[in-house]
């Protein structure tokens, strides 16, 4: 039976108690607004109740009616065989209804109606609603600033969500929007950018008052329509082109958006300063403006390289980003989000393949020039401009100021390690490097160096030097000299791979890194950290002659007593026991050692991700030596430990299982010994009806399949299992290769 007007009070009540905390309201609630999903007009009923004006208050109520019906657009807009939908004639009553809402005044409202119309568009765009985009236009020629924001709002999403879909239709007909769109929202824009810097450049000459007030949140609100309109712009010249690395034709607003976009940031900029104090808003909004803007300027870039690669673009953008990196003003080194985008563009420029000389050549007496010989002759002209951008002065200078500058730990740095030495280690080596300033100087240096090494590897080795010189073995306190060395160390370890023309490894090892070890003043950790990197990355370099004693390093640093270093020494040894070159034999006397300080290290670190690592230097160990048969008791109280605490982390479950299958295979004949242990967790890992199921199964088999091939009988357990074999075969044969059934 349908929804009528008469059932709007019954719905709201269930949306109302479908919040409550009492649970013996709220679950009734729920379970009648689930069974009421599939009838007629219940979206109607939803939408009533989020543009009703006498519940403009309610915002709540609004909010789950507008979540409700998102998942009926989702389940039942589109005809479904086992249910009748939602029908023609109300989808028709919903469109309309919700294109004559556009001026919602509270935001997170408005933000849920953008949702629920990109939902649709999806569906109906352009077969059932082809007049969506040119109604919304039309609106905009006489909306104020709050209508027109929420139509930006609307326009956004929508754009994003058809930009989505990969039909060669639905790409024609998002080039088609674009080509409608974009000229008006591009004006817009412009416009907009003039009004907005005339309106900073008030509020920093006035003082404040109330109707200044006033006028500062109406220009807020320009200033977010802005945004919007931005990533709009940004979405139109994304998706509405096809890539011109593919098709080599020239993307016209690459040329006539990205200098304008350059010059709104150098706008902006000088407000950084100025509203840092007085106007956090503002201050606020010009981190984000500047941060999308070069955003939106590494997007053009990586989906349109040769119209970008262009004299008229490459040259100021790039030119700007690198006197921002090199010599930026004091204040602008404290915007670091800006400071990665710079770093982020400069990196996504100099590793761009469209950007590399071409190794094709042509076909003798070929008529006519070939797409491979446009692209070749592309790439010849923007190599041109990155040699007159880099010359070899400025490409040492950035190198330079990448490690002495970006690479060197601050204040806050050593503080928040003091603090929590556990986290800083993840943060500084783990985290996505577009995220964090450091991490990010790191991987532009690596590309840099990979593009320039011949004439790099000598700075780095002389940078090296000055601070090995510049700091004694025996430093008992944090100097600008001991940091910097820091820096040089890291920076030499990320680029093994051709300091090793130029740097013995077994000297320094012997030399400098030895003694410093055999240093162990607190404050040393700020090196001992940097030499378990190092001895993690050289590997490769590391001789039979040297091996034992980076071995015995390696474990000294692993019972260290900062867990950063101790982490960061978990780590490389993973690494050196990976090693196709590692020798067991100089290994061996330290195993007792080694399995003790891993499992310390479990017991003593807080962070899933600290165990996981731990747990998979342990899985390597099993598999690459041999001696584990005496150390078998002590692994198989680790494991169960471990298997207990992990309740409901499901991704140190799987670590745990490869490493249970490690020590299986380890112990070969021998493994029964093990069962009691082993035999309660292979039986939670393969029942279907687990709530884990899903993400512990495949290893489960894994492990099964690896205590069948090592058992030297069947026993009764084992064979008490087989019918969940039956089960899950059943389900699904997702398994059966994995089992070599």
């Amino acid at each position: 039976m349908a929804f009528s007007a008469s059932d709007l009070p019954a719905i709201y009540s269930l949306l109302a108690n479908s919040m409550s905390q009492d649970e013996t309201i709220r679950k009734p609630a729920e379970a009648a607004l689930s069974q009421s999903e599939s009838r007629p007009g219940f979206c109607s009923c939803l939408m009533e109740v989020i543009t009703a004006k006498d519940l403009a208050s309610q915002v709540d109520v609004r909010l789950m009616a507008s979540v409700y019906f998102k998942n009926s657009i989702n389940r039942y807009w589109r005809n479904r065989r086992d249910s009748s939908g939602i029908s023609s004639e109300e989808k028709v009553h919903l469109r309309q209804k919700l294109l004559s809402h556009l001026r919602e005044e509270k935001y997170q409202i408005a933000q849920m109606l953008a949702v629920l119309i990109s939902k649709i568009a999806r569906f109906d765009y352009p077969r059932e609603w082809a007049e969506l985009f040119s109604f919304l236009a039309q609106q905009l020629q006489s909306a104020d600033v709050l209508t027109s924001h929420r139509i930006f709002m609307i326009l956004f999403r929508t754009l994003k969500e058809l930009s989505t879909k990969r039909l060669t239709a639905d790409q024609r007909n998002f080039a088609e929007i674009s080509s409608h769109l974009f000229e008006y929202c591009w004006h817009l824009w412009q416009s907009d950018v003039q009004t907005i810097l005339h309106g900073f450049s008030t509020i920093t000459q006035s003082y404040n008052s109330n109707a200044e007030e006033q006028h500062h949140d109406d220009l807020y609100l320009m200033c977010e329509r802005w945004l919007l309109c931005l990533k709009i712009i940004c979405q139109l010249v994304i998706s509405g082109f096809q890539s011109d690395a593919k098709c080599v034709q020239e993307v016209r607003p690459v040329k006539e958006v990205s200098p304008v976009l350059l010059n709104a940031v150098q706008s902006f900029l000088p407000y950084y300063t100025s509203f840092q104090n007085g106007h956090p808003k503002f201050w606020d909004f010009i981190k984000r403006a500047c941060t999308k803007l070069m955003k939106v300027l590494v997007a053009i870039q990586q989906r349109h390289p040769y119209s970008f690669g262009d004299k008229c673009v490459l040259q100021p953008v790039l030119n700007f980003c690198l006197n921002k990196i090199t010599d930026p003003e004091p204040d602008i080194l404290s915007f670091e989000e800006f400071l990665i985008k710079c770093m982020v563009m400069v990196k996504s420029v100099l590793e761009c393949k469209e950007y590399k000389p071409s190794l094709t050549g042509r076909v003798m007496e070929e008529n006519g020039v070939t797409l491979e010989q446009m692209k070749k002759n592309l790439s010849n002209a923007v190599a041109g401009v990155l040699t007159s951008l880099l010359p070899n002065e400025r490409i040492i200078l950035l190198c330079n100021v990448l490690i002495r500058r970006y690479f060197v730990l601050t204040a806050s740095d050593l503080e928040e390690w003091y603090v929590n030495p556990e986290a800083f280690h993840h943060e500084q080596d783990m985290v996505q490097w577009t995220e964090k300033l450091r991490p990010c100087a790191e991987a532009l240096y690596i590309v840099l160096f990979e593009n320039h090494s011949q004439l790099l590897a000598p700075i780095v080795v002389s940078v090296l030097q000055e601070a090995m010189n510049g700091c004694p073995t025996s430093v008992t306190e944090i100097t600008p000299g001991l940091l910097l060395k820091e820096a040089a160390y890291g920076a030499a370890a990320y680029v093994y791979y051709e300091l090793s023309n130029y740097l013995s490894f077994k000297d320094w090892f012997n030399g400098a890194l030895s003694l410093e070890l055999s240093n162990d003043h607190p404050i040393m950790r700020i090196i001992h950290r940097k030499v378990a990197l190092i001895l993690g990355q050289w590997v490769s370099e590391i001789k039979n002659d040297t091996k034992r004693a980076v071995y015995c390093a390696l474990i000294r640093l692993l019972q260290d007593k900062d867990l950063s270093v101790r982490l960061a020494a978990c780590r490389s040894l993973c690494l050196h026991v990976e090693d196709a070159n590692f020798s067991e034999q100089d290994f061996s006397d330290l195993l007792p050692v080694c399995w003790g300080s891993c499992f310390n290290l479990v017991k003593e670190v807080q962070e899933f991700d600290s165990k996981v690592q731990v747990l998979n230097l342990i899985s390597v160990l099993l598999g690459h030596v041999n001696e584990v048969i005496p150390y078998a008791n002590n692994l198989m109280q680790f494991f169960q430990m471990v298997w207990e605490e992990s309740s409901g982390e499901s991704l140190l479950q799987i670590q745990l299982l490869i490493a249970l299958r490690n020590f299986v295979v380890a112990l070969g004949y021998q493994s029964p010994s093990c069962y009691s242990m082993l035999l309660p967790i292979l039986q939670k890992g393969i029942d279907i009806n687990s709530p884990d199921e899903i993400n512990l199964l495949e290893d489960s088999m894994l492990l099964w399949e690896a205590t069948l091939s090592h058992a030297p009988a069947m026993v009764p357990q084992l064979l008490a299992y087989f019918p969940c074999l039956v089960e899950i075969l059943e389900r699904n044969f997702d398994q059966l290769q994995a089992m070599n059934i």
